[in-house]
């Protein structure tokens, strides 16, 4: 059960939800294939070390181990990075949850929704994620990138705070 399905009030129901963009996997996925490539090199190096009767079979094969246990963690940090972004709209509010064990949200009142701002590249154009900033009555802007379907999720707003006048 996600954040928001936990906190709806009587009444309230989930029209829309988007998430991060795959393309957040995109780095942790480079550095996890560095890091596990250098494992299999150490691996590699073993073998033939093992071949040798050297002394460095043992510690290569340590070394190896831990690059691929560091490329394990990149990308298991990767997917829990992108899994613990939520963005929701209700038919009364708009939800963004940012984190996991430390969390940041944001909660307004379709009410209080003053304006929510969309900025894509070109290349976000292309792939479909862009910056979300949603300015609320009196607050701050909140910024949130690489969000997949940015203009979706601003077109939901929207619609949401014309059918609740």
């Amino acid at each position: 059960m996600s954040y928001v399905e936990k906190h709806l009030l009587d009444g309230e129901t989930i029209v829309y939800e988007t998430r991060l963009h795959w393309m957040v996997l995109i780095g942790p996925i480079v550095l996890a294939a560095l890091f596990g490539l250098t494992g299999v090199g150490m691996f590699v190096l073993s073998a033939r070390a093992t071949g040798d009767k050297s002394s460095a079979h043992g510690p290569m094969l340590i070394l190896g181990a831990a690059f691929f246990a560091i490329a394990l963690v990149f990308l298991v940090r990767g997917v829990l990075m992108r899994n613990a972004t939520e963005m929701t709209v209700t038919n009364k509010r708009v939800f963004i949850k940012v984190g996991l064990a430390a969390r940041r949200t944001v909660e307004l009142l379709l009410s209080r929704v003053e304006s929510i701002g969309v900025e894509e590249s070109v290349l976000g154009r292309m792939l479909g994620f862009g910056t979300v900033i949603v300015h609320g009555t009196g607050g701050t802007p909140e910024i949130f990138n690489k969000i997949a379907h940015p203009l979706e999720f601003r077109t939901q707003v929207q619609q949401q705070i014309e059918k609740s006048r």
